[in-house]
């Protein structure tokens, strides 16, 4: 049985997609008011946000917050449920109403996830990987960058992790980037720094969607990342691409993906 790492808070709602401006806002429609929510996914979330398309906002847990919503999952893969009436939320237990239609399926698009995910996943022990780590530090300064995660051992060299989210799927291979990310370049060349100086070096891909069977990285949307990907993957940075299950109660850890080849 899968274990559910992190739970969808009380109070979220699902609404329809209406606009993206401003790289850090989006207007959905929720029971016939458009607000503003936030989104923190600095992508391009490509192929996800076309108008209409049923997407769920969790409430800020500060009721001070100029945006009240938090834009977390994005419908695909085929016709909602009920395209007329959108299904109530949460459900009894708190959760996502279920759906079974089988036609679509959420796709996780909160960027704030993946880091968060893999703290509590390493805390319940699911990595054999880092056996023999027990220090989770968040946020760690490191030379001119700061990584998501720095696992610490007795006896074990530390473990740097960065962590991405995936939302972007493409003949059942999730991709990544889905843009250009000089961000995300300047984390392969920081991890290969840290393999160079004798520690360890890990990449966590959270692929929040269920239509991934292999991972690779996205060479026709960013070359630069792509060859600095196989370059550090071949110097010694391991790479953990992650099946994430979006149930009706939260997200949980699934199998790790095959990797294509260069």
């Amino acid at each position: 049985m899968e274990k559910t790492i992190i739970y969808f808070p009380k109070g979220c709602v699902i609404g329809r997609f209406v606009k993206r401006y401003k790289r850090f806002f989006v207007n959905v429609l929720v029971d016939g008011e458009e607000v503003v929510a936030h989104t923190n996914n600095t992508g391009s979330m490509l192929g996800l946000l076309n108008s209409g398309t049923p997407v769920l906002l969790s409430p800020a847990l500060n009721p001070t917050r100029k945006l009240q919503w938090t834009l977390e999952l994005v419908w695909t893969g085929g016709t909602y449920p009920d395209e007329n009436k959108l299904p109530s939320f949460p459900n009894k237990e708190g959760g996502v109403t279920p759906f079974h239609s089988g036609l679509g399926f959420w796709v996780g698009v909160n960027t704030l996830i993946p880091h968060k995910f893999f703290k509590l996943a390493f805390e319940a022990g699911l990595f054999p990987w880092t056996k023999g780590y027990s220090i989770c530090n968040t946020e760690t300064k490191i030379g001119m960058s700061r990584l998501d995660i720095c696992l610490h051992g007795n006896g074990v060299p530390r473990l740097w992790v960065e962590c991405k989210n995936v939302t972007l799927v493409e003949n059942n291979v999730a991709l990544f980037p889905d843009a250009v990310s000089l961000r995300g370049l300047k984390h392969l060349q920081e991890l290969k720094k840290i393999i160079d100086s004798g520690e360890r070096a890990a990449t966590f891909y959270c692929v929040q969607r269920k239509d991934g069977k292999f991972f690779g990285p996205a060479a026709s949307i960013d070359p630069q990342y792509t060859e600095m990907f196989w370059k550090v993957k071949k110097r010694g940075v391991e790479i953990y691409p992650y099946h994430i299950d979006i149930t009706t109660k939260g997200l949980s850890l699934g199998p790790i993906l095959p990797l294509l080849s260069e």
